[in-house]
């Protein structure tokens, strides 16, 4: 892992792959979630209040720190700025053989996350990397 200020950017020199890619049903809530609440960011949930899932804030609410990864800056078609997303180290530790990706399926995860109240929730689909 490379460091990038005070994050880390994970995987192995010369990856191809991003570890954290998003679905087109998880980018138009993100632009939706966008229009309403402004830049955005995800902390992948390490399995408390809900589970694991991605859980989505404005920009800067959740507060990262050094036990954290930055695993990506997700590009969004229709979002202006990047979205990060961010993981904590030792969760990364465990999943850092895999591909992530984010998707929106119906239902009411936690209410921390900004999708709640529209029914629907995130989740995280993942395989193992090649």
């Amino acid at each position: 892992m490379a460091a990038r200020g005070d994050a880390v950017v994970p995987g192995p020199p010369g990856a191809t792959a991003p570890p954290v890619t998003v679905t087109p049903a998880a980018a138009e809530l993100i632009r939706s979630l966008r229009e309403r609440h402004g830049p955005l960011m995800f902390h992948q949930s390490g399995g408390c209040c809900d589970g694991s899932a991605p859980m989505c804030y404005p920009a800067g609410e959740f507060r990262t720190g050094g036990s954290d990864v930055l695993l990506a800056a997700l590009e969004v078609d229709g979002v202006p700025e990047p979205v990060e997303f961010w993981m904590s180290t030792s969760q990364w530790e465990l999943w850092k053989h895999t591909r992530l990706t984010v998707d929106v399926v119906p239902g009411r995860g936690s209410g921390f996350s900004l999708e709640a109240p529209d029914g629907v929730r995130f989740l995280i689909r993942s395989r193992l990397a090649a």
